[in-house]
């Protein structure tokens, strides 16, 4: 009887610990994230639309290999959802913005890239249902602005961001492992649904672990400082 008593407090400690993260500031968790969110689109679509001719990607022998799986596009727009998770479970002022920063640095690299170095991924054929939300997505966004992969960037430094997160809390393995689960989804739907192939995949990739370490670092230091002062 004790040993059952003392088990059930410990099995969903994880989950209070969680709760209060998401309490912790949520009115300016709310109003920041909408605002980031909609305030990137017109730049990216500016940046598309202006940036002048864009240098077509070639296609690898392992972009082939990638079947046209447009039931995938849920997990590809799942995104969105995502990379709102490190935000709501900030613990503080110093994560929420050590992770909003992140985020504004891996905008702010890559549209320079698209500015100054134009690109697009191939015109793949597809059979698209007119009025499904593929066609709406390949009709509102287009082929450009292709390398580095913003999608695959933000999911994996979210992917990153929130393994640290989950372990403070103590989370189950099965949630950690859900977690790496949904961002490597994310990336390989940027290559089923068409949207992106294996050079700006890799590109995005590249870039989500640098911040993510970055980040990562930069988090570290500032706790030991803490704890010092």
């Amino acid at each position: 009887m004790t040993h059952s008593s003392s088990a059930g407090p410990s099995s969903t400690r994880w989950l209070r610990a969680l709760w209060l993260r998401c309490k912790t500031l949520w009115p300016m968790k709310l109003v920041g994230n909408t605002v980031a969110t909609i305030g990137f689109f017109p730049l990216y679509f500016w940046i598309m639309k202006n940036a002048g001719q864009a240098w077509v990607l070639p296609l690898t022998a392992f972009d082939r290999l990638i079947a046209f799986w447009p039931m995938l596009l849920p997990i590809y727009l799942s995104l969105w959802g995502y990379i709102a998770l490190p935000v709501l479970l900030a613990k503080d002022k110093r994560e929420l913005w050590s992770f909003s920063f992140g985020c504004a640095a891996m905008t702010a690299i890559a549209l320079v890239v698209f500015w100054f170095m134009p690109t697009a991924i191939p015109n793949f054929t597809i059979d698209a249902v007119p009025g499904s939300s593929l066609a709406f997505l390949k009709t509102v966004d287009s082929a450009g602005n292709a390398f580095p992969s913003l999608h695959v960037s933000f999911s994996v430094f979210t992917c990153i961001v929130l393994v640290r997160q989950l372990r403070e809390v103590g989370a189950p393995a099965w949630l950690r492992i859900f977690n790496v689960a949904w961002a490597v989804g994310i990336v390989y739907s940027t290559m089923a649904v068409r949207q992106h192939v294996l050079m700006d995949v890799l590109g995005g990739l590249a870039l989500g672990v640098a911040l993510g370490i970055t980040s990562r670092q930069g988090t570290a230091a500032r706790s030991h400082a803490g704890q010092a002062a």
